[in-house]
């Protein structure tokens, strides 16, 4: 690709473990469009029970950009970021309608919900309720907040049925 073929496009930035807010600015005071898309959710912690808005996306944020040597650059030594997301080719582009599509959503006040937050074979551990400290595999979900995790004791699997909100992924296990 020629510099004379480059043209602003959206692309997925990917960022540490909770940096999103951190990349987010620093890509704002570099004067680039930034667009991290985020939901209220009812905190989780147990003293309170407040609304937060957190990235529908964790680990993920979009970025307008032309892909130019320069201002790539400037994107991947922004302190958080891990990568543009792409092929073999290099960074893919998002089409503009997809994310207009994901600002109407977050800017309602509707509950928006992704779909691939668990799939099937992830270890996780279960963190709330009566099972906390149990860890198993992700199985499916099961119903609105519902998932089932299997749990291996002597060979054989038992499934457990839990809100999905009480388990988490095992850090550095990859499935």
């Amino acid at each position: 690709m020629t510099l004379s073929e480059l043209r602003y496009s959206w692309y997925v930035l990917h960022t540490r473990s909770r940096f999103e807010n951190v990349v987010n600015e620093g890509l704002i005071k570099k004067s680039m469009e930034v667009f991290l898309p985020k939901v209220q959710v009812r905190s989780k912690r147990r003293d309170r029970k407040v609304m937060i808005r957190v990235p529908l996306f964790p680990g993920y944020l979009f970025v307008k950009t032309n892909l130019e040597p320069v201002e790539h650059l400037e994107i991947v030594k922004t302190v958080g970021v891990v990568r543009l997301i792409g092929n073999k080719e290099g960074p893919v582009s998002v089409p503009s309608d997809t994310i207009d599509s994901l600002k109407i959503m977050v800017k309602g006040d509707n509950t928006v919900t992704t779909g691939t937050r668990f799939r099937k074979g992830d270890r996780v551990i279960v963190v709330h309720g009566p099972f906390a400290g149990v860890m198993g595999t992700f199985a499916r979900y099961r119903g609105k907040g519902r998932v089932i995790v299997d749990i291996e004791a002597l060979g054989q699997y038992a499934g457990v049925e839990v809100s999905e909100e009480d388990i988490e992924i095992l850090p550095g296990i990859l499935s």
